[in-house]
């Protein structure tokens, strides 16, 4: 997968911060609508609990336009999953991401639904749905899968996001998406040279897999909550440009170099696990 096939994705429902990300190289935005049962699960932690309603969708959509894909996230299954999948293709959603499933009953209903009209991607982040998974890709209608890190690290009980980097869970799961041709992405980062984990650490890991996808995470943009704050924080075009380069480079290595990199990524992972 190279740099440019790679989708960089961020999460918002600034209409001008979309527009503007869009142009600085951007692939996808994502409007987060998930929020039953998030509360329960992370509301005790300093994750991202998103306030995103149906109503962005479109604004977002109209502020984009054609240049960027649109990916929402709606609520985990429940009896109002059909409403609002249609709503979300009726406003203008390109894909539509299916989080916390366990079953794969859920993702053949969601499938149904969604009937080919937009790309449809289970979000997988349950020990439930890491145990269906190479059924779960062999569903019609199903174009890629997104291993969501944050959940399933603490369903698993271990102590860093990352972990299922080092420990093989990963690259079981990301095996199976590409025996099946199933396009995948997994986690965030934050900028080249910056996270507990660097950036370009956890890229080398994702083209050594071949992943296709990641979001940008609030420490990329500072956690901006308008068009000017970003700009302030950041020169986000030459940020993304960094981490195409980046990519580009570890599409050049040499298997003793992609080796070394893994050690490198499997060092740094069990020092800082060392450190909690």
């Amino acid at each position: 997968m190279r740099s440019n096939d790679f989708n960089l994705m961020l999460i918002t429902n600034s209409a001008e911060i979309s527009k503007y990300a869009v142009k600085c190289g951007v692939d996808r935005i994502f409007v987060d609508l998930e929020i039953n049962g998030k509360f329960e699960r992370q509301g005790h932690l300093d994750t991202l609990i998103s306030r995103h309603s149906m109503s962005d969708v479109k604004r977002i959509r109209d502020a984009i336009g054609s240049n960027s894909e649109l990916l929402v996230r709606l609520n985990p299954f429940f009896e109002g999953s059909e409403r609002e999948i249609n709503e979300a293709i009726e406003l203008g959603a390109d894909i539509i991401m299916l989080p916390m499933f366990r079953t794969l009953e859920e993702i053949e209903f969601f499938s149904k639904v969604i009937n080919n009209r937009v790309k449809f991607v289970p979000l997988l982040e349950t020990l439930d749905a890491a145990n269906i998974l190479d059924q779960v890709v062999e569903v019609d209608g199903v174009s890629e899968v997104y291993f969501g890190l944050n959940d399933l690290h603490r369903e698993m009980n271990l102590k860093f996001m990352f972990q299922p980097l080092q420990n093989g869970v990963l690259e079981k799961l990301s095996s199976i998406a590409r025996k099946a041709g199933t396009p995948f992405g997994f986690g965030g980062i934050a900028r080249v040279g910056e996270g507990t984990l660097p950036a370009e650490i956890i890229l080398s890991e994702h083209v050594r897999l071949n992943s296709s996808a990641v979001i940008l995470s609030r420490t990329f943009h500072r956690n901006a909550k308008s068009l000017d704050e970003l700009i302030f924080n950041m020169d986000m075009e030459s940020e993304i440009q960094k981490i195409r380069s980046v990519i580009s480079k570890h599409h050049e290595r040499t298997e003793a170099d992609i080796s070394n990199d893994k050690l490198l990524l499997d060092s740094n992972i069990i020092k800082i696990i060392d450190g909690y």
